[in-house]
C-alpha cells in the first residue's frame, strides 16, 4: 500500500514537473496564432502573425543569421573540438589534464564574464564587430563543449586500436576517419548537437560582439520585448518545431540504421 502511494506521488510530481516546463512552450504555440494582439486572450484563429513575421525584413535577416552562424559554428568547433580531443587523448597525462582543466574555464565561467573579454580582445585587435566576430566568438565558446563529449569517447577505445590499423596498411589519415572516428561518432554527434543548441540560443555573448545590424533571434526578441508584439510568439513557435524536427530524425536515424543492419545480417 505504502509503495502504490509512494508511485502515486512519484508521478504526481512527475506529471507537475512536465506541466511546470512544457505549459508555457504550449501557451507559445497557441498564441501565435491567436487573431488579436493579446497575449491573455485567445480571440480566434489566424495567421496573420506569421504573415506578418515573414514580411518583416530585420526578422528574417536575424533567421538566416542566426541559422548560418550556428550551422558554420557547429561544423567548425566540431572538427577542431574532435582534432582536439584525439591530439590530447594521445598526449601525456599531465598536458592532458592541464588542457582539460583549461577547457573547463569557458563552460565554468559566467557568461557575461566570456562576453566583456572578448569584447576587449576584438576592441585590442581593433576588429570591427559584425558576422566575423560573432562567428568566432560562438565557434570559441561551442569547442569546449566539444571536447567534453568526445573525449570520454575516447578514453572508452582501446589506446592500440589506432596503431592495429597503421600495422595493417592503413596510413594516418585512414586510420583516422575509418577507424578512430566511427568508434567515437555518438561523442561527435551530441557534441555538435550541444554546439548547434548552445550557439542557436546564445544572447549575452552575441550582444556584446555583435555589430553593424548583425542581430540573431535572441537579440531580436530581446528588443522586440518591450513593446508587444505576438510575432515573437509565431517566431519562437517555428524555433520550437525546428528544434522538434532536428531532434526527431537524430533519434529517428539510428534506429533505421540498426534495424537494416539487422536485416541485413538475416
Amino acid at each position: 500500500m505504502e509503495k502504490q502511494k509512494h508511485r502515486i506521488g512519484s508521478k504526481i510530481i512527475m506529471g507537475i514537473t512536465a506541466l511546470f516546463f512544457y505549459l508555457p512552450i504550449l501557451y507559445i504555440i497557441v498564441f501565435s496564432f491567436n487573431d488579436s494582439r493579446s497575449l491573455t486572450r485567445f480571440s480566434g484563429f489566424s495567421l496573420r502573425w506569421y504573415e506578418k513575421m515573414f514580411s518583416d525584413s530585420s526578422m528574417m535577416e536575424a533567421v538566416f543569421y542566426t541559422i548560418v552562424i550556428a550551422v558554420l559554428a557547429t561544423i567548425i568547433s566540431t572538427i577542431v573540438g574532435t582534432l582536439a580531443a584525439i591530439g590530447l587523448s594521445r598526449s601525456r597525462r599531465i598536458l592532458r589534464s592541464a588542457v582539460e582543466q583549461v577547457n573547463n574555464l569557458p563552460i565554468m565561467n559566467p557568461e557575461i564574464v566570456t562576453a566583456i573579454g572578448m569584447l576587449m580582445f576584438f576592441s585590442a585587435l581593433g576588429v570591427s564587430k559584425g558576422f566575423l566576430t560573432l562567428l568566432l566568438a560562438h565557434i570559441m565558446f561551442c569547442t569546449p563543449y566539444v571536447i567534453l563529449s568526445v573525449s570520454p569517447k575516447l578514453r572508452s577505445l582501446d589506446p592500440n586500436l589506432a596503431d592495429a590499423a597503421l600495422d595493417l596498411g592503413a596510413t594516418p589519415a585512414q586510420a583516422l576517419t575509418k577507424v578512430i572516428v566511427p568508434q567515437i561518432m555518438p561523442g561527435i554527434v551530441s557534441g555538435a548537437l550541444i554546439a548547434f543548441t548552445m550557439s542557436f540560443d546564445d544572447f549575452i555573448i552575441s550582444y556584446f560582439v555583435t555589430g553593424n545590424g548583425v542581430n540573431n533571434i535572441s537579440i531580436l526578441v530581446y528588443t522586440m520585448s518591450k513593446r508587444v508584439n505576438p510575432s515573437i510568439n509565431a517566431l519562437s513557435t517555428l524555433v520550437i518545431a525546428l528544434i522538434t524536427v532536428v531532434l526527431i530524425i537524430v533519434n529517428v536515424i539510428p534506429i533505421i540504421r540498426e534495424k537494416t543492419k539487422r536485416r541485413e545480417q538475416v
